[in-house]
């Protein structure tokens, strides 16, 4: 597609909000607090913020600029630069490609949590009653009613990955569903996505402050954000904590897969990337912060909630077993009873040691939990013990759906434009070929929704990108810094914004950005070796509980091919094009010797 035929965003704020709304995703809710509970709560700030101005922000800003030079996607702006990198382009889009499979179906699963709340009872408040009308099925009353209604309503997940079963229904008409609104806001390209941004961009931000408001009034907030906010220096000796600080950083915003390349070949050749490129890290990051602040609040409200049953259910306890007054033992109490009584009656309290909890606050906080667990599980058990409970369901869920809804658009994107710049295609429009791409990741996807289709996202999640992305951004920094020029490319730069680009961008560029990805590179390799069997949460009804599962051989040549398949496009297309070459230079030798033998 001629450069000149190319459609630009509205104006700058288009592409702003199109960035925030895909930087800013799910890692951002339930990745980030995570991490902070690990390593350390307000101490995990330093190494996070030292990361984001090392990696993150010149990565970021790097990736805009070849954008708008090349005015391509990451196929052609990287064959533009040389045609032995147009793999690295074809390496994002096979990336982008894995990711746009399973990201949907937790778009789909946050359908169907939102459809289940408009009830009188939310179905993951309380146990189901089993066929024959006894009591609750046993199956939830081994684990909880949330992590019930996840494993066995939601997924009806089996019990390895080696047990496939039939096609969830609901989950596929959920994952139908968010296919069909991926579609309509991508129809017409860039000039669909422009207005969408409005809404997916901003909306987030408005429930992340009704929650913050309801957040820090529920009984106990205070102690997960007192909990989030007391820094544990000590891990900062810990380097586990500066590698996450930097994975955190790098797949927050985005990094390889080739949607801000794509994004920013439809700016105004002088629009200034610069400052975005500096606004939208700082309002990803601050996004991450200002969730976590919101999470530490629900985390403490529900921590409160457990360690106050469990004093309850102390207190019934020494109660019943020392036939004491109703009103002798309160919360507060409980533990110098427990202390009075065990001195006064050593022999009688010995025999209740076994049906005694260990009720301490401290441990319900330092449970960590991320991903789907802390999404779908955590959250939900936190929403049910609040007033109005289907209100904040509803919500929460719609927050979650417009995060992963803002990512679409530019994973999408990120498959969409490169290989539309691509002549054959280019006359296609861009109803059909779009359509084309959704239909082909829906049918794809539907995989997900089978019963062993979680195990399947895990190992997505797991090894679909992590590898390839760092190898990616690798190549490009490298590429950019020493093959394509730091000069040439300041030329370019100074071209676009009329200036060039200071000491610092150039410092990590050349230097400090490069060495991180190194590091990181090689630590996966090691973790990935000296971690033996990869494995995987495997739901067992039997405890009610996940338990930790070796890989089948099948799935482990799976987790080798979708490690291999993405990173492999590099070398291969940087041999297919030396051979092209090699032929056409034979080819012209042979056509010279004929020309000089018949004259």
């Amino acid at each position: 597609m001629e450069k000149d035929a190319r459609p630009n965003w509205d104006n700058p704020m288009q592409f702003v909000l199109a960035c925030v709304s895909y930087a800013v995703g799910l890692g951002n809710v339930w990745r980030f607090p995570y991490l902070c509970q690990m390593h350390g709560g307000g101490g995990f700030l330093i190494p996070y913020l030292l990361m984001l101005f090392l990696e993150g922000v010149p990565l970021f800003y790097l990736e805009l600029a070849i954008g708008q030079k090349m005015r391509l996607g990451s196929i052609g702006a990287w064959t533009a630069i040389s045609p032995y990198l147009g793999g690295v382009g074809l390496a994002s889009v096979v990336t982008s490609l894995y990711l746009c499979l399973y990201y949907n179906i937790i778009n789909a699963w946050s359908f169907w949590y939102l459809f289940h709340s408009f009830q009188s009872v939310l179905p993951w408040a309380d146990c189901p009653i089993n066929s024959n009308q006894t009591g609750p099925i046993e199956e939830c009353e081994r684990g909880t009613p949330t992590q019930y209604f996840f494993y066995r309503e939601t997924l009806d997940i089996s019990s390895s990955i080696e047990e496939n079963g039939r096609i969830h229904t609901g989950q596929a008409l959920c994952l139908l569903l968010a296919w069909v609104i991926t579609y309509l806001f991508i129809v017409r390209g860039v000039k669909s996505t422009g207005k969408v941004v409005y809404f997916t961009a901003t909306f987030p931000y408005v429930v992340l402050f009704i929650y913050l408001i309801r957040g820090v009034t529920l009984h106990g907030a205070i102690n997960g954000v007192k909990y989030m906010f007391t820094p544990k220096m000590e891990q900062l000796a810990n380097p586990t904590t500066w590698i996450n600080a930097a994975t955190q950083i790098f797949f927050s915003l985005g990094l390889g897969f080739g949607s801000l390349i794509a994004f920013a070949s439809y700016n105004q050749y002088n629009n200034n990337f610069e400052h975005q490129a500096i606004i939208v890290s700082l309002i990803n990051s601050g996004t991450s912060i200002f969730a976590s602040i919101v999470t530490f609040a629900i985390y403490g409200f529900k921590a409160t909630v457990n360690y106050e049953n469990c004093l309850e259910r102390t207190r019934l306890l020494l109660l019943n077993a020392f036939n004491l007054a109703e009103d002798s033992i309160t919360m507060d109490t409980v533990f110098d009873w427990i202390e009075k009584l065990n001195t006064t009656y050593p022999q009688q309290f010995a025999e209740l040691t076994n049906k005694l909890e260990n009720c301490d606050l401290g441990s319900e906080l330092d449970t960590a939990v991320e991903g789907t667990g802390l999404a779908f599980i955590v959250y939900s058990e936190a929403i049910k013990n609040m007033p109005f409970s289907q209100l904040w369901s509803v919500l929460y869920f719609i927050m979650l759906l417009l995060l992963g809804m803002g990512s679409m658009l530019g994973n999408v994107t990120a498959i969409i434009t490169p290989l539309r710049d691509f002549k054959v295609i280019s006359r296609m429009s861009n109803e059909l070929f779009n359509g084309l791409v959704c239909v082909f990741c829906l049918l794809l996807g539907l995989g997900f929704t089978t019963t062993s289709g979680n195990y399947w996202f895990t190992m997505f999640n797991d090894y679909g990108a992590t590898f390839s992305l760092l190898f990616i951004v690798l190549i490009e920094v490298i590429t950019v810094s020493y093959i394509y020029g730091i000069k040439r490319f300041e030329k370019d730069i100074e071209d676009m914004l009329g200036h060039r680009p200071n000491w610092y961008w150039k410092i990590m560029w050349a230097g400090a950005s490069p060495l991180l990805l190194i590091v990181l590179f090689i630590f996966y390799i090691v973790k990935y070796i000296q971690g033996g069997t990869p494995t995987y949460q495997a739901w067992n009804k039997e405890l009610g509980k996940s338990v930790a599962t070796e890989y089948p051989v099948f799935g482990q040549v799976f987790i080798g091919l979708l490690l291999v398949s993405s990173v492999s496009c590099v070398p291969l297309t940087a041999l297919y094009v030396y051979c092209r070459k090699r032929k056409n230079g034979n080819h012209h030798k042979r056509q010279h010797t004929v020309s000089t033998v018949s004259a």
